[in-house]
C-alpha cells in the first residue's frame, strides 16, 4: 500500500548564530552526527528537506435561481426554455501543482562548533531544514494567496416596479406589465445611444450615467423572468509527501452536484496521482543496523534525484510536473576541512531539494 503523509507546511527563516554555542565543549571542526531523537546534543540541529508536493484546486460553483415570473418568459420576451427549478453545480477551473519542501525526519544532524571553526551563521527554516551557512538565504517563492471575487450586490426588483405593477391583481398581469416596462426601458436607451431622445444629457457623463441606470433596471426586471445565476469559486489545497514512489492512488473525488468530496465518497469522479521516482541518481547502499558507524566531521547535504507528479482522471492525463525531490537521492557529506579558520565558507542550498546551489570558500586576509 502506498504511503502518503499530508502536511502542512511554513517556510519562514530563523537564524542560529555561533553565540549560542559558546558554552560547548571545544572541537577540531565542524562535526555533524545522525540525531537520535531523545538524545540530548550539543549544537544546532538540522535537517534535510524532502519534497513534498503540494496541490491547489480552485472549484466554481453556481448557483440558479428561477424568477418569480420564469413561466411567462416565453410568452412575454420571446425567452425560450427557462427553468423553474432551482440548481446547484460545480466546476473545476483550475487544478496546479507545485513542490514544497518537507523536513526529512529520517536526514537530521547535530552540529557542533569550536573557536578554530568558520562556521559562525547557520541559517535554517521553521522546520529546522538547512538553508544557508555564513550567508542569507536567498528569497524563497511563495505563492499569492487565493483572494475570492467580492460578489456583485443584489438588486431588489421591486424597487423598480411601478405602483400599477404591484397593484396587479396577478402574477400573469404583473408579468405582462413588467414586460411593456423593459421594452419601455430598452426604446429609452435605443433613442439615447442615437441621439433622438427628448431630454438629451448636456455631457457625456450624464450620458453614461442614464445608460448604466437603464442597463440596471433592464437587468434586474429581466432576471424576474430569467432567473438569477451566483457564481462563487473555493480554492481548496493538499500536500502530499511520498516516501516512496505512488500508483493510482485517488488524490480527491469531485461531483457536478456536490463539488469536491472525500476520497471515499463514491458520489464524486475520482481524481489520481502518480508520483514516479526517475531514478536520476544511483540507489544508495542500504545501511547495516547492525553495524557501528564511525561520526565523520563535516556538512551533509542532498544530492537531489528527481520525481513526476502526473494527476489524472479516468486515464487522462491533467498535470505532469517533474520536480526534484531530496527522497529519490542520495546524501553528500562536505568535508569539516572546508569550514576551519583557513576559509571562510559561504554554502547555499537549495530550500525545495537540499541540493547546493553555490559553494564559496574565501581566504582569510
Amino acid at each position: 500500500m502506498n504511503t502518503i503523509r499530508f502536511l502542512s507546511v511554513s517556510r519562514r527563516v530563523k537564524a542560529l548564530p555561533l553565540c549560542l554555542f559558546t558554552s560547548l565543549p571545544l572541537f577540531a571542526q565542524t562535526a555533524s552526527s545522525l540525531y537520535q531523537p531523545g538524545v540530548t546534543s550539543e549544537g544546532a540541529i538540522y535537517c534535510l528537506p524532502m519534497t513534498a508536493v503540494k496541490v491547489t484546486i480552485q472549484v466554481e460553483k453556481t448557483t440558479y435561481t428561477p424568477g418569480d415570473f420564469c413561466k411567462y418568459s416565453e410568452r412575454y420576451l420571446r425567452i425560450k426554455d427557462v427553468s423553474p427549478n432551482p440548481t446547484v453545480s460545480y466546476r473545476i477551473t483550475t487544478i496546479r501543482q507545485e513542490p514544497i519542501a518537507v523536513a526529512d525526519t529520517a536526514k537530521c544532524y547535530a552540529v557542533k562548533f569550536d573557536a578554530k571553526t568558520s562556521a559562525t551563521n547557520i541559517r535554517l527554516s521553521d522546520e529546522g531544514i538547512l538553508l544557508a551557512i555564513n550567508a542569507e538565504p536567498k528569497a524563497q517563492h511563495v505563492s499569492p494567496q487565493f483572494v475570492p471575487a467580492p460578489r456583485p450586490s443584489s438588486v431588489n426588483p421591486r424597487q423598480f416596479m411601478s405602483e400599477e405593477i404591484l397593484a396587479a391583481g396577478s402574477t400573469a398581469k404583473m408579468a405582462e406589465l413588467t414586460a411593456q416596462d423593459i421594452y419601455e426601458i430598452r426604446d429609452s436607451r435605443n433613442l439615447l445611444i442615437r441621439g433622438q431622445a427628448d431630454n438629451m444629457p448636456k455631457d457625456g457623463e450624464q450620458l453614461r450615467l442614464m445608460l448604466n441606470q437603464l442597463d440596471l433596471q433592464d437587468r434586474t426586471l429581466t432576471s424576474l423572468f430569467t432567473g438569477t445565476i451566483v457564481k462563487d469559486t473555493t480554492e481548496h489545497t493538499m500536500t502530499i509527501t511520498p516516501v516512496k514512489p505512488v500508483f493510482q492512488t485517488v488524490l480527491f473525488r469531485f461531483s457536478q452536484k456536490l463539488g469536491l468530496v472525500d476520497k471515499d465518497n463514491l458520489a464524486g469522479v475520482p481524481y489520481y496521482i502518480n508520483i514516479e521516482n526517475l531514478a536520476t541518481v544511483p540507489e544508495p547502499e542500504p545501511v547495516d543496523p547492525k553495524k557501528k558507524y564511525k561520526q565523520v566531521p563535516g556538512i551533509y547535504v542532498n544530492i537531489p534525484g528527481k520525481m513526476r507528479s502526473t494527476i489524472s482522471d479516468s486515464g487522462k492525463t491533467i498535470l505532469a510536473t517533474e520536480m526534484p525531490a531530496g527522497q529519490f537521492g542520495n546524501v553528500e557529506l562536505l568535508s569539516g576541512a572546508l569550514f576551519n579558520k583557513r576559509y571562510t565558507t559561504h554554502l547555499w542550498l537549495n530550500p525545495i531539494s537540499g541540493g547546493i546551489e553555490k559553494l564559496e570558500a574565501e581566504q582569510p586576509k
